[in-house]
């Protein structure tokens, strides 16, 4: 007879939302293509040193982020698992780094740009993981404040163009 253990690990979820005042076309330009790639050392230069990238953006699109000296992560490759464009919804898993070093099991960065009444839209970026049971060292870790800073780093990157006559 063979006994099967199965280990179940909760997931848990931090969101946070930032209303852009921009059309949802415009966000998604940048969410939704490699130029979010490009943006991240530009906007966050004191978070992420550089980003490198292998593939064409779509579903299976690895990013390599290394991050600043003083920065407590080296680095982590993110996987895009979903890139929905018709949803407005990307999502990225990494699958190498310090991140999961530090004791993470999963650790999913969701972004989705909703459209609002008024025609423009709200960045909703979502962080799910996972931590073995009972590790609350790690779990205290989980923080959306770096999705925050991204999400208000773009949103302001695209008023900069738009108010200076520029495209995307």
């Amino acid at each position: 007879m063979v006994a099967i253990a199965v280990v179940w690990f909760p997931k848990k979820s931090l969101c946070h939302e930032l209303e852009t005042g921009l059309p949802a076309a415009d966000v998604w330009k940048v969410y939704g293509s490699l130029l979010l790639a490009e943006l991240i050392p530009q906007v966050l230069p004191t978070i992420a040193a550089k980003v490198e990238v292998a593939g064409d953006g779509g579903v299976g699109t690895i990013l390599h982020v290394t991050f600043c000296p003083g920065i407590p992560l080296t680095y982590q490759k993110d996987k895009f698992i979903k890139v929905d464009h018709e949803n407005l919804v990307k999502e990225a898993v990494v699958v190498e780094g310090t991140v999961l070093d530090l004791g993470f099991l999963k650790y999913l960065m969701r972004f989705e740009i909703v459209e609002s009444a008024d025609k423009t839209c709200l960045i909703r970026s979502t962080l799910e993981y996972e931590v073995a049971d009972g590790d609350t060292n790690t779990a205290s870790l989980a923080s959306t404040a770096t999705l925050a800073g991204l999400a208000e780093a773009i949103t302001n990157h695209l008023k900069a163009q738009k108010s200076a006559g520029q495209t995307s």
